[in-house]
């Protein structure tokens, strides 16, 4: 990637599926986005709007049915899907609303799951790394607690730790405050911020959520599978703003939690 080339590049993105009576069903229409090393970008839209087929699209695990996404100035949909998992489990971090740890291990197996299947510096030191991500998001003294032990926050805290132990340089938030009250959604939030920026990864945040859109530098609109820049949401200055998006969007605007 040089430097002046972003490490997402989506130019007239689509993606449609065809349906049983021979139709097709457009999702995405054309999305147009850049997303640089250090960025922190939110990506909000109601309920069928085409948040999760962008993001299937953004994590590669699907591909597009046209235009053009590039990865660290790679044309992804050039690869073959053995290159594109390697490229995914090496360089990209899913947070999920759900936390998705496995019940019978310690948070410490839990965050030590991806370095099985990095490289040999990770997988012979995967303990070692496993535990400095603990101690960073703040958990290294409940290393040993199984998931029905922890609080959701603090759940949710192992799935960022494992989701950053391969040290990726995308980070894919899902909707990850949506099983959380405010405050610790805010805390976990901050938490994913502050580690991406000093790590220079970039954090792309999907929700529905005008809240935590507005921690973001930059926020975008999906709307009908096209995507809107609607700017920055983190000045107090524009809640009339953000209420009037989310009347307009069906978004949430408000404090309450995600049911």
């Amino acid at each position: 990637m040089t430097a002046a080339e972003p490490l997402l590049h989506l130019e007239g993105l689509r993606r449609w599926v065809r349906l049983p009576g021979g139709e097709d069903l457009h999702i995405l229409r054309g999305v147009d986005l850049e997303v640089d090393a250090g960025d922190h970008v939110a990506i909000v839209g109601r309920s069928g709007s085409g948040k999760s087929t962008l993001l299937n699209l953004l994590g590669l695990i699907d591909r597009q049915s046209d235009g053009v996404l590039r990865f660290d100035g790679q044309d992804v949909h050039r690869l073959r899907d053995a290159r594109r998992a390697r490229l995914r489990g090496a360089s990209i971090g899913f947070v999920f609303q759900q936390f998705n740890l496995l019940d019978g291990r310690t948070a410490l197996e839990n965050v030590m799951m991806p370095l099985l299947y990095g490289d040999a510096r990770q997988f012979w030191h995967r303990e070692k790394l496993a535990r400095e991500m603990l101690d960073r998001v703040g958990l290294g003294g409940r290393a040993d607690q199984v998931p029905a032990r922890l609080s959701g926050g603090e759940q949710q805290r192992v799935a960022v730790a494992r989701a950053l132990v391969r040290r990726p340089r995308l980070i894919l938030a899902d909707e990850p405050t949506g099983a959380l009250d405010v405050s610790t959604g805010e805390a976990v939030m901050a938490l994913l911020d502050e580690i991406a920026r000093d790590s220079d990864a970039a954090l792309v945040t999907i929700t529905h959520d005008l809240q935590v859109a507005a921690l973001s530098q930059r926020a975008y609109l999906l709307d009908e599978g096209t995507l809107h820049d609607i700017g920055t949401l983190d000045a107090a200055g524009t809640a009339e703003a953000r209420t009037a998006l989310a009347a307009t969007a069906g978004l949430r605007a408000g404090q309450e939690a995600v049911a």
